[in-house]
């Protein structure tokens, strides 16, 4: 298997200085050379921050360019960084708030984000001495599935097909015994999946419901890890609680809670997001599921 991922583990040995001037070329080549999804990221950060000036959005925007392709670097040198060097580049700043619950027996549901490097999210079990599963949508290349796949579980992380998550999540619930479970809570649902829809980002926009669903079914603690950068290649990661809240639309949930947080971490370090992706692809209009005022 790892034969088969060769380059990728030489990538990976080279020192990180050595990474990231190599991230530096990628950038030239992404941002300057072919402007991968320039028109994307520009619209979504105009909606985003309407009353920033032009060249500020700029200062932003390439901010996030450079600030992408270090994460790509930074998630190949998964295959090979040592446990030292992870708790050199990445520390929690309030680690007892997740020991506290998992002691007691709560288990945890990470309601994580495109946001700082979220694949350093797989080192958890190096903190954290309890069985973590991360939930995913396979690529259509099957090399570099398993190539991702591969990094991910290197530590420990058990990685589970989104079709098969919530099975999974039951069955272990039904051990009765603590684990913390990894759900990204920011990629766009399709029409015809089951969403919310809350005020994020100066936007309505659709959430899937999927996360709010599994807390409630497993009686989860939902936690919030939201990354700051401090400076190249090191980052410290504040744990916050999610609560329900209520949102403009009357509904009572989780989502409008991880919203609130998601935009808060946002506007602190707006380069950390993932700006490229096409969050607002789902319109109210294009949308069977209109928000409604319940009250």
């Amino acid at each position: 298997m790892k034969f088969k991922f060769f380059p990728f583990y030489l990538l990976s040995l080279l020192p990180m200085r050595i990474l990231y001037w190599l991230s530096d070329l990628i950038y030239l080549v992404v941002y300057r050379g072919i402007g991968y999804r320039r028109n994307v990221v520009r619209e979504n950060l105009k909606n985003a921050f309407p009353d920033t000036s032009r060249q500020d959005l700029l200062d932003i925007e390439k901010k996030f360019y450079r600030h992408f392709c270090e994460v790509a670097v930074e998630a190949i040198k998964t295959l090979t960084i040592s446990e030292k060097q992870v708790k050199k580049r990445l520390v929690i700043r309030n680690p007892e708030l997740l020991r506290d619950l998992l002691e007691k027996g709560q288990s945890i549901l990470m309601y994580t984000a495109h946001q700082g490097n979220w694949e350093w999210l797989v080192y958890l079990p190096l903190y954290f001495d309890y069985t973590s599963y991360t939930f995913y949508r396979p690529l259509q290349n099957t090399y570099f599935n398993e190539l991702f796949l591969l990094m991910r579980e290197r530590f420990g992380v058990i990685c589970v097909e989104s079709n098969k998550g919530y099975r999974t999540i039951l069955k272990q619930d039904r051990k009765n015994s603590p684990v913390m479970n990894c759900v990204i809570g920011d990629q766009s649902p399709k029409s015809s999946d089951a969403k919310q829809w809350t005020h994020f980002m100066h936007r309505e926009t659709a959430f899937f419901v999927g996360a709010e669903r599994i807390a409630e079914k497993t009686d989860s603690t939902v936690i919030f890890p939201s990354f700051i950068q401090v400076k190249r290649g090191r980052y410290e990661l504040q744990l916050e609680v999610v609560e329900k809240k209520y949102g403009e639309h009357g509904n009572f949930s989780f989502i409008n809670g991880y919203a609130e947080l998601l935009e808060k971490a946002i506007i602190r370090q707006p380069e950390l997001w993932l700006w490229s992706h096409r969050r607002w692809k789902l319109s109210t209009s294009a949308s069977n599921d209109q928000p409604t005022n319940k009250k």
